[in-house]
């Protein structure tokens, strides 16, 4: 699969297919530039109302309904503009900063520091981030380091709490 124009995979994709709306966030991945961090601010909004209203369990299962919702519009998505881990795809950014802000509390602060922390690995990958990315294809792979992206910004955001930072 070869990389495509912003405008040649717009051309390709299928606006009617939900799995457009679903891999992109809504259209947030449409968004240049950086749209990762476009969707990651799309989610975020969902992430604060879930977390207001039924707390973490809200945000654990968004997270086990969205993560095979991604796989599921991830296939999709990359079958229709024929391209491996389009940056378009921006529903694993919304499960990846839910998983963030499992431990946050309702402040601007600890929110805020869910997003960068959040963005802070999926960017610069640390292992085994960036391994993964590199190793697992298709669906899988485009969830998969967001998950652990995720996982990441919540441990480092416990951490920032438990010294009263965060």
């Amino acid at each position: 699969m070869i990389k495509l124009s912003h405008q040649d995979t717009l051309r390709r994709l299928d606006f009617k297919h939900p799995a457009t709306w679903v891999a992109t966030w809504f259209g947030c991945g449409l968004l240049r530039p950086g749209p990762g961090t476009w969707g990651t601010i799309g989610a975020l909004p969902f992430g604060v109302v879930l977390l207001m209203f039924g707390g973490i369990p809200a945000l654990l299962i968004a997270c086990v309904i969205c993560f095979p919702l991604g796989l599921w519009a991830s296939k999709h998505f990359e079958r229709m503009v024929r391209e491996k881990d389009s940056g378009m795809i921006v529903i694993d950014e919304a499960v990846g900063v839910w998983i963030a802000m499992i431990p946050a509390v309702l402040t601007p602060t600890s929110i805020g520091l869910a997003f960068i922390l959040f963005r802070i690995f999926d960017i610069f990958k640390p292992f085994p981030i960036g391994w993964l990315d590199k190793r697992v294809g298709g669906a899988m792979g485009v969830m998969i380091d967001d998950v652990l992206a995720g996982i990441y910004a919540a441990i480092v955001l416990i951490g920032l709490r438990y010294v009263g930072l965060g």
